[in-house]
């Protein structure tokens, strides 16, 4: 019900922007369709891998490499995955949830979205600016907290979950 309040309200701010400020509606209406038309695409193929993992990957196989007995290879390919993926997080979000409902656990999907702060293409560009042993030491820090802070969220989340 929540998201059908906040589907008026943004209709009736549009609505009296409309009638104050014609000139920024148009405006800003033309910007949403811009945004859309960027989004649209990668939504699309980001619903293809839901489909994809749904048809070819089962729970099981989530749960063994990506459960509670998943161990250190789970933490690896969830940082690994973390720092290779591509786009704006957002996008991400509808596929993280799916792997999750089929068991994936929290401190992966934590440390996955945490890793995705190293950023691969601007390596190059910190270590021209920083040197070579600060952008290593500041990589580093980042995988090892992003595991530090999977771990506790999974220890808070699950805990709610379980209350």
């Amino acid at each position: 019900m929540k998201q059908y309040s906040f589907v008026g309200i943004i209709i009736a701010i549009y609505l009296m922007v409309y009638l104050k400020f014609p000139s920024l509606f148009y405006e800003s209406v033309l910007e949403t369709y811009s945004i859309l038309l960027r989004v649209i695409p990668i939504l699309a193929l980001v619903f293809v891998f839901i489909f994809l993992f749904n048809l070819f990957i089962k729970p099981d196989k989530i749960r063994m490499h990506f459960g509670q007995q998943a161990g250190t290879r789970g933490w690896i390919f969830s940082i690994v995955a973390g720092i290779l993926c591509v786009g704006p997080v957002y996008v991400w979000y509808p596929l993280l949830s799916d792997l999750r409902e089929k068991g994936m656990r929290t401190s992966f999907l934590s440390t996955f979205l945490y890793n995705r702060s190293i950023k691969l293409p601007l390596i190059p560009i910190m270590m021209h600016y920083f040197g070579f042993t600060y952008t290593l030491i500041f990589t580093l820090y980042i995988i090892i907290a992003s595991v530090v802070v999977g771990y506790i969220t999974e220890l808070i989340v699950d805990d709610t979950l379980n209350s």
